[in-house]
């Protein structure tokens, strides 16, 4: 069957396809082969500038050739990877992603004139000092510009919201039951706040990657060039891809085959707490919505259900939940995985890191609906302080804190059976108040209480 967006088994490739614009460029396997073709060429690079190794001076149009070969088409893609699976120009079948890429760039350089250095190709490295590399560069792009600016965005609209609405009174609930008074912009200040801070710490992300051969111990290359001060080559070499990115890129020397993907753990876990945070987030707004405190601007043409035709259903905040939870499901299976290998490596790594861009999709898909969830709510103010107003026993821990302080006996207590299980009025409050003990001003204070007044520093909370 052809392969299209109703054929595809991937939601990401499917349904949500239209979501994710350029994502593909990103993050897919046409990116992976085009980013360790650009590690090998920048190695090639960094080879020719070392004089111990004994290599002929590039020209500068040669150097401009090595630069110019990773930006790669869709059709040498296709070469590469029928280097791999089936054979190419006289190559056979290599059944090895990396080295079918080591195999099309010596075809390449055979049509120029560098195809006396393209042995060099590869030069001492095993598959892996180009891949983990290579992912470290898509992980830090998909990053850059993707996601960090799209949570970014998920941050400012819960800014707005608190700014705007810092001083709409609202009923909050603990263990679901009415409790003390809040605002609207307070509790969207409180999930701004904690995105914020985990921003903070995405934007500080560094990959720890490695590039010293077959077991970490730079084996091939001390005992081919052992003039050669590798780590600092290394480190070097890996310096030079921290140009644009916000995401660095930090040498380890102390690894086996593979970098231990610890600071993948710490990269993926920080973006599992960013959903969780939104998660919790999204079902808060989807309650909001059920009570009637949130409503959501009508679309023309739009069905809320197939039978009840008045429904506006809440459709964008649940997606955003339901895609955060799949992309956790992988973080979580990532960070639990990709720090254990069996002794200097096992390949099980390998088959893992190809599902990133499924973990970062469903989370940019979780992102953009909350984003358009949020372009289409307008807060019922009005419906908040009726519903506030209607559970006027919110103001007996006021009561019985003011008390305390006043050394009425047992303040707690006297609230407590007047109020629980009961629908009070703020008439029973008043004729309870009349029967204290305590000064006409303190009487008078206890009086001017309403549920709507009784927000403590929710407002100035909410401009954060």
């Amino acid at each position: 069957m052809l392969f299209e967006p109703l054929t595809a088994i991937s939601s990401i490739d499917g349904r949500y396809r239209d979501l994710l614009e350029q994502f593909s460029e990103r993050f897919s396997e046409f990116s992976l082969i085009r980013a360790r073709i650009r590690v090998e060429c920048e190695y090639l690079l960094a080879l020719s500038e070392e004089k111990k190794l004994g290599i002929r001076k590039l020209t500068a149009e040669e150097q401009d050739i090595l630069r110019d070969l990773w930006r790669i088409s869709i059709d040498d893609a296709r070469i590469v990877k029928a280097i791999e699976k089936y054979g190419y120009g006289g190559i056979l079948a290599t059944n090895h992603d990396v080295k079918a890429v080591e195999y099309y760039l010596k075809l390449k350089l055979a049509e120029t004139s560098l195809a006396d250095i393209s042995e060099l190709v590869h030069f001492a490295l095993t598959s892996e000092d180009v891949d983990n590399i290579a992912y470290a560069l898509l992980l830090g792009d998909v990053l850059d510009v993707e996601l960090i600016p799209a949570i970014e965005n998920v941050r400012k609209n819960l800014a707005d919201l608190s700014e705007k609405y810092g001083a709409t009174p609202m009923l909050a609930r603990t263990h679901g039951q009415p409790a003390s008074p809040t605002t609207f912009g307070k509790e969207m200040r409180v999930f701004e706040s904690r995105i914020s801070r985990q921003l903070e710490q995405l934007k500080k992300t560094h990959i720890l990657v490695k590039f010293s051969g077959a077991t970490g111990n730079y084996n091939a290359h001390t005992v081919s060039v052992p003039d050669v001060d590798w780590q600092i080559f290394s480190e070097k070499f890996v310096q030079q891809f921290n140009t644009k990115s916000e995401i660095k890129l930090e040498l380890n020397n102390a690894i086996t085959q593979i970098e231990p993907h610890d600071t993948y753990a710490e990269l993926f876990d920080n973006l599992r707490r960013v959903n969780t945070v939104l998660i919790g987030f999204s079902q808060d707004m989807w309650r909001y919505v059920s009570d009637g405190w949130i409503t959501q601007k009508v679309k023309g043409g739009e069905v809320g259900s197939s039978a009840m035709p008045h429904k506006v259903n809440p459709i964008d905040f649940e997606n955003a939940e339901g895609n955060f939870g799949v992309a956790n499901a992988l973080f979580e299976h990532f960070s639990r995985k990709l720090p254990i290998s069996r002794l200097q490596r096992d390949l099980s790594d390998s088959t893992v890191k190809r599902t990133f861009g499924t973990a970062f999709a469903h989370s940019l898909i979780g992102y953009k609906s909350l984003l358009r969830g949020l372009g289409k709510i307008n807060v019922n103010a009005q419906a908040m302080l009726e519903d506030l107003q209607a559970h006027p026993e919110v103001l007996a821990e006021a009561f019985q804190t003011v008390l305390r302080r006043e050394g009425v006996e047992v303040p707690y207590e006297k609230l407590k059976e007047l109020t629980r299980g009961k629908q009070v009025t703020l008439a029973d409050f008043s004729e309870f108040i009349d029967g204290l003990s305590v000064s006409d001003e303190v009487k008078k204070r206890l009086k001017a209480l309403r549920p709507e007044n009784y927000i403590g520093l929710a407002v100035e909370i909410a401009k954060g």
